[in-house]
């Protein structure tokens, strides 16, 4: 009977802090568009190629995580501030990493990320050249 009360209330205190987390109001411009329609569609066009952070391949411009609105909010907010969005990205990535970003920087660390690919394309074609090469009949 005490083992059951403890591992109860060890499951409320993990719980506590997720559940709390979604009774948080949203951010103000996570899902309200900018005035300014040019502004709105810079911002709608840097949210399409950013990555929701807690969701399976989905963009924060689609996803409806808590995560998201707040990422969304950061981005209409900078650039109703004047901030251009390549400034907003480089902030985002040297925040979250590499990953949050659709369209990666190449760097000294993703570098194979473009070469790999490239390498067993050259590598395919060779072994299909010379699988397909005439063979001398002697």
């Amino acid at each position: 009977m005490r083992g059951g009360l403890v591992a109860g209330a060890l499951a409320l205190l993990v719980a506590a802090p997720a559940a709390a987390q979604d009774s948080l109001p949203p951010a103000p411009y996570a899902d309200r568009q900018l005035v300014d329609p040019q502004a709105e569609a810079r911002a709608r066009e840097l949210m399409e190629s950013l990555r929701c952070l807690t969701c399976q391949s989905q963009s924060i411009a689609d996803s409806d995580a808590a995560m998201a609105g707040d990422m969304r909010h950061q981005v209409r907010t900078r650039i109703a501030a004047g901030e251009s969005p390549e400034a907003i990205r480089a902030w985002l990535v040297a925040r979250y990493g590499d990953y949050v970003s659709y369209r990666p920087q190449l760097s000294t660390l993703t570098w194979p990320l473009f070469a790999v690919p490239l390498g067993l394309l050259a590598a395919a074609l060779l072994i299909l050249r010379r699988r397909l090469r005439p063979r001398d009949p002697r």
